[in-house]
């Protein structure tokens, strides 16, 4: 079925106030182009011609299942295992003389950084002896599908040391032998649960020794920035600390939280 040509300026306006009320994701003209690709996959699915009719669809059902799907598809969704690396020598050296350590990952993707995070504590503290030391979360339902699925490509493990494929990942065989899965002593201690930073109550087992909320401030405005800020203060353990995207700057002179090196923030009260 054809679409309109193109998107005009005010189904573009629409949408970015709809995903802005619902998500806190700020959309530009910028992102014309992106939000056309991602959005006419689904108008296409739908039999729809015109975003204008997709828009009058979400907004005449506040809880229709589409409203998932919309955020899904304006969800950007870039990891890696053991992305900013530097991050995971400080987590294991905050975590050693801590007990009972927690983490909560705010953007779980499709896992690569749960899954990094449990294994830098499972090198570092051994196995947990019950229940998940990483709470990992995510607003998009199709990213947490696959990171709960948890199988990767073999190439995605090219970071890892030939002691971590080993220990926490099963190669494929057949026409398989390309693809991982992750180990299921691993998964035992990542909790996968759908969750929006914007929703007035997080259901997650806080406080927590650590929060990593990398790379994900970058598509929310100023205001958005400085309420999760606050509320993620409120979230943590005396001593605990936030990590935080190598773009991402929250050292603010009234802000919750100082900045103690490499993208890293430490709670400013205790300074």
């Amino acid at each position: 079925m054809r679409l309109q040509e193109e998107l005009s300026d005010k189904d573009l306006q629409k949408i970015a106030e709809l995903i802005y009320q619902r998500a806190g994701i700020v959309l530009n003209s910028q992102k014309r182009d992106m939000v056309y690709n991602r959005l006419s996959r689904r108008l296409r699915e739908l039999k729809l011609t015109r975003f204008a009719d997709y828009v009058s669809r979400l907004e005449s059902n506040q809880n229709s299942p589409e409203w998932q799907l919309f955020i899904n598809a304006l969800t950007t969704n870039l990891t890696s295992f053991f992305r900013e690396s530097y991050h995971f020598p400080i987590l294991a050296e905050h975590a050693r003389n801590r007990p009972n350590y927690t983490v909560w990952c705010t953007a779980a993707s499709t896992g690569e950084e749960p899954c990094s995070i449990a294994m830098t504590l499972d090198e570092t503290l051994g196995r947990p002896v019950a229940g998940p030391r990483v709470w990992a979360t995510d607003i998009d339902t199709e990213v947490l599908q696959k990171a709960t699925n948890a199988v990767y490509r073999l190439s995605d493990l090219d970071s890892l040391t030939a002691e971590q494929k080993r220990n926490y990942f099963l190669r494929g065989t057949g026409d398989q032998e390309n693809l991982v899965k992750v180990r299921k002593e691993l998964l035992a201690s990542i909790r996968y649960q759908h969750l929006n930073l914007l929703s007035p109550n997080w259901d997650v087992p806080a406080p927590f020794d650590a929060i990593f909320c990398r790379n994900v401030m970058i598509y929310f405005d100023q205001k958005t920035q400085e309420q999760l800020m606050k509320r993620f203060a409120t979230m943590l353990k005396p001593g605990g600390i936030l990590f935080a995207g190598h773009s991402e700057h929250f050292n603010s002179k009234n802000g919750p939280f100082r900045l103690r090196g490499q993208s890293v923030y430490s709670l400013a009260r205790e300074k």
